[in-house]
């Protein structure tokens, strides 16, 4: 669920809401710290006193924004690994519905548990809701997800909400009730979901058979890697230590 294998082209035809998002997050970074259009950062953080004064998009664009590189790559970056199987299992709209009904949750709760001059920007009140569906699916919906990747979503979970409270000028509600907001919306999001599929390996097999070679997933790795071999066990491992390695960096920039 979590071996990305899919190459640039593939990857956007199979997760365009991903693709989009994350394109998003990439052109407001660009155009906020490259091009200096700070405009675009003032009009979009949440901040708590123009929100009391009627600016409720505000409740909305702080899930676009991000404060600096190592910010909108970390959560670029997780919305990248753990997107995608949800993009797929949900469908787009209750995709949607989970990332921003999470995110907004997340940003409420901060509006009325913080002071009027708290202000915040960042996904991760969204990305930590999809975290929260995958949690819930983890104890209540097995059958959508193997232990392998069980014991991952949880062990990435543990070391989230250990940087969320360790880490300085972090939004610690905004992580905590997003988390909350997914996997309080996901009984009803899960419904009719489908356990995932990670097509660029079926497409691989199909042309495989048929004795054609279209579809690279992976042009640079040269061997095959097998489910629950050592070789994607350590693909998972190189993934969570890369993520707390951003989140250090994150930490200290």
């Amino acid at each position: 669920m979590f071996v990305r294998n899919e190459d640039f082209r593939s990857f956007i035809r199979y997760y365009p809401i991903i693709s989009i998002l994350i394109g998003i997050h990439i052109l407001l970074f660009v155009l906020v710290n490259l091009f200096g259009m700070f405009s675009i950062l003032r009009l979009g953080v949440g901040y708590n006193r123009a929100i009391e004064l009627g600016e409720y998009w505000r409740l909305v664009t702080p899930i676009f924004l991000h404060g600096g590189f190592a910010h909108v790559l970390f959560n670029s970056f997780s919305l990248y690994l753990f997107g995608p199987a949800l993009e797929q299992m949900l469908g787009k709209g209750k995709f949607l519905i989970g990332y921003f009904g999470a995110g907004i949750i997340a940003n409420i709760a901060t509006f009325y548990l913080q002071d009027s001059s708290f202000s915040h920007v960042g996904a991760s009140g969204a990305i930590f809701g999809l975290f929260g569906i995958y949690f819930y699916m983890a104890f209540y919906r097995k059958e959508l997800i193997d232990q392998a990747n069980s014991q991952l979503i949880l062990m990435i979970l543990g070391i989230g909400l250990v940087m969320t409270f360790i880490s300085p000028n972090i939004n610690i509600l905004g992580h905590l009730f997003g988390f909350i907001g997914g996997a309080a919306l996901a009984p009803i999001l899960l419904i009719g979901a489908k356990p995932f599929i990670n097509r660029g390996i079926i497409r691989v097999r199909r042309t495989a058979e048929s004795g054609e070679i279209r579809f690279k997933p992976n042009r640079w790795q040269r061997r095959k890697m097998r489910p629950g071999s050592s070789g994607g066990g350590k693909i998972i491992w190189g993934i969570f230590i890369g993520l707390v390695i951003l989140g250090f960096i994150a930490r200290y920039l």
